[in-house]
């Protein structure tokens, strides 16, 4: 087991962010500067999250924005001093997440991030605050998947960026046929409509889609728990906003909302969730 080093002094530091000068963007394709600190109340902060996963992060065809993603990171960015109303949501697609933080477009990132070994090294993580289990999505009626060395031969599709699909090729299926798309919606369409057999990537993810109301009774999950994904809160290297993100994700367990948005986003799927992580532990 990995453990960060979550330092002491978080609360402390949070309070102390309160007065600092916000950095986000006005406008939804707008950054901000690189290194500050978004804390004062009515300034705007600039938040990626999916917006094609239902469950996790979603833009409705309304303008909305829902998923436990979407909660934690509303929640976190009132712990920095910023009402809803104040956070300028930016979609950061898998491949782009680190590209994003890097050049100050957004101040954090919320968008099923596992945090991993190569990531660390461009980027910052907050959390972890949920657990996830690497999974796989496929038609009700296959039943030619039944364990993980099914996939060998079988048309295995994931998202550019995602480390999933390589995974299962690496791991347990060496002869598993790769197809990247650009979002997970892409790759459902394509298991519906029987180009690929298979979509893999979290169970949290794959729950989302498979309880719509549209693909109801269409899909199946593996059982697969192929491996522990931990979900951080991406942030710049270096950044003072980490020990502060941590602070508010230790309130948002303590105080019951974190158990509250994973019954609002996952308990219409009946998907079993792990109990909240520690902040700050990493389960290999």
């Amino acid at each position: 087991m990995k453990i960060f080093k979550v330092t002491t002094a978080a609360a402390a530091a949070l309070a102390l962010s309160l007065g600092a000068t916000a950095c986000g963007s006005d406008d939804d394709e707008g950054g901000s500067s690189s290194g500050s600190t978004p804390s004062a109340a009515g300034e705007k902060i600039t938040v990626g999250i999916k917006y094609d996963q239902p469950g996790i992060g979603l833009k409705t065809p309304d303008g909305k924005y829902t998923g436990f993603d979407v909660d934690v990171a509303t929640y976190v960015a009132k712990e920095l001093g910023h009402e809803p109303g104040d956070i300028v949501w930016k979609e950061a697609k898998s491949a782009d997440r680190e590209t994003l933080l890097q050049r100050g477009d957004v101040d954090f990132i919320a968008a099923s991030y596992s945090i991993n070994d190569e990531r660390e090294q461009k980027v910052d993580f907050a959390g972890p605050y949920l657990l996830a289990h690497q999974d796989v999505l496929v038609r009700a009626d296959d039943d030619s998947i039944k364990t993980p060395e099914d996939l060998n031969n079988k048309k295995l599709c994931s998202v550019t960026g995602s480390t999933s699909a390589q995974n299962i090729k690496t791991d347990v299926a060496p002869q598993a046929q790769l197809q990247e798309y650009g979002g997970y919606s892409e790759c459902l369409t394509g298991l519906e409509n029987e180009v690929i057999d298979a979509l893999t990537t979290d169970d949290s993810i794959l729950a989302g889609y498979a309880a719509q109301d549209q693909f109801k009774g269409k899909f199946k999950l593996g059982g697969f728990k192929l491996s522990n994904e931990n979900y951080g809160i991406g942030v710049q290297k270096g950044s003072e906003l980490k020990a502060q993100i941590n602070a508010a994700l230790e309130k948002m367990v303590a105080d019951g909302s974190w158990d509250k948005a994973v019954e609002a986003n996952f308990g219409p799927a009946n998907y079993q969730n792990e109990p909240a992580p520690k902040i700050g532990v990493i389960v290999d």
